[in-house]
């Protein structure tokens, strides 16, 4: 029971468990015994974070991370993490640090501001590291780009709270970027961009969550020919222009006009579509097939007047095989929207009649506006239909007196006339 089992283990395993802790406390295992006084200079990861070293004088932080980048032996050096404020670290310690790292043939940076206050100039002489595949940039960091970034190697950007010195910056950091595959871009309030132009043929997976509100952003010009994964969230400005001709799978969340006459165009290619967005903000295109890929349509129900954008989506999805309704999960159980009541398509779609096969209906409840005269709609027309399933909320100890109701409500459906034979119901 006494044995030391861990320092039996290869060396390269120990040096794989040390990587995953932070660099103090892998170098607090150099205490242990001789034999573990180096194991930690081999790890191929370094993390700092300076919040580890509140109880330590100011200038120890920088002096610690200096001396431990000096005793550090890996010649190819994984990933530097590094979480400061500038009440512990001088800028050009950090600068120096990562010239360090990028001699080490460094794979992924990621660097985390940790101030409100101020900001953290990350200049072109850091945009040079030809063997970085990673860089994610976090809070009040200041991006001063005057020259065509170099890093040849990098597929993956995170770009999150970072503030940008003009719109040159943003286009000499992404066309020196001639393999990036994935781009994180998290935005609030900033007034330095007039527009986010987005120029990246390698493009593979785009994700914007941007709540900004200032007059002075205009919007984003994207132009991605080998995008196949978008996801949007909380977009608020005036412009979005997408050119995706690739585009396979679309995860748009509250945003505003988004099934826009500008934007609809490079929707036509979309095969799965994850829909949170409001109806009575949403701008249809001109009448006609614009998602004729489309196989999967996932919408959540909780805006008012969302069976109206439903209608409208069976209607321009004529291959359309899997249809996934949420609704949001309510404190108040009882909840109604108030709206005008469910709208029959003229038609039956296209997609009802040939394509539709799986209907899932996540916290369905017939008491809602609308919702029993939809899935019955859609029970009574989808000839190809193999599986319904819907489900409801639990019902809590206090509540059984709803059960009955909830067998009713069931009951209901179970009754209705399906225009599918083979259809299997499913009420969890």
């Amino acid at each position: 029971m006494n044995k030391d089992m861990i320092s039996h283990l290869p060396e390269d395993l120990i040096r794989k468990i040390l990587s995953f802790l932070p660099t103090k406390t892998a170098i607090a295992t150099s205490l242990l015994s001789k034999q573990w006084r180096s194991h930690w200079m081999s790890a191929p990861k370094l993390r700092f974070d300076s919040e580890d070293y509140e109880n330590e004088h100011d200038e120890n932080f920088s002096k610690i991370v200096s001396e431990s980048f000096l005793s550090h032996k890996a010649p190819v050096l994984e990933s530097f993490h590094l979480r400061f404020g500038l009440d512990k670290v001088d800028p050009i310690d950090v600068g120096f640090w990562i010239g360090i790292a990028f001699a080490r043939q460094l794979r992924k940076l990621v660097l985390d501001f940790l101030e409100l206050q101020g900001s953290f100039i990350f200049p072109s002489s850091l945009c040079t590291c030809k063997t970085l595949e990673t860089l994610k940039l976090r809070n009040q960091i200041l991006l001063d780009i005057s020259s065509p970034a170099s890093m040849k190697s990098l597929k993956k950007l995170h770009l999150s709270y970072v503030f940008y010195k003009d719109d040159e910056t943003i286009n000499n950091l992404l066309s020196g970027c001639p393999s990036l595959e994935e781009l994180i871009v998290d935005r609030s309030d900033e007034h330095t961009v007039e527009f986010f132009t987005i120029n990246v043929p390698s493009l593979l997976r785009l994700t914007i969550y941007d709540d900004n509100s200032e007059k002075e952003f205009l919007g984003y010009l994207i132009e991605a020919p080998s995008l196949k994964y978008l996801e949007i969230d909380e977009l608020r400005c005036k412009l979005f222009l997408l050119e995706a001709p690739e585009l396979v799978e679309a995860n748009i969340y509250g945003v505003p006009a988004i099934i826009s006459s500008e934007f609809h165009v490079s929707l036509t290619s979309v095969k799965r579509l994850v829909l949170d967005v409001s109806p009575l903000k949403t701008i249809y295109p001109p009448i006609g097939d614009i998602f004729n890929q489309l196989v999967y349509l996932e919408m959540y129900t909780r805006e008012a007047l969302w069976w109206d954008l439903l209608r409208r989506m069976l209607e321009h999805s004529p291959k359309l095989q899997v249809l996934k309704l949420v609704d949001e999960y309510r404190i108040n159980p009882d909840y109604r929207v108030c709206g005008r009541e469910w709208k029959k398509p003229k038609y039956v779609p296209k997609c009802l009649l040939s394509h539709l096969e799986t209907f899932v209906w996540t916290r369905y409840d017939a008491r809602r506006e609308n919702e029993e005269e939809v899935a019955t709609y859609i029970l009574k027309n989808a000839k190809q239909l193999k599986s319904a399933n819907f489900s409801a909320n639990p019902i809590k100890p206090k509540e059984l007196k709803k059960l009955a109701e909830r067998r009713e409500m069931f009951r209901k459906l179970d009754g209705v006339v399906k225009a599918s034979t083979s259809c299997h119901l499913v009420f969890k």
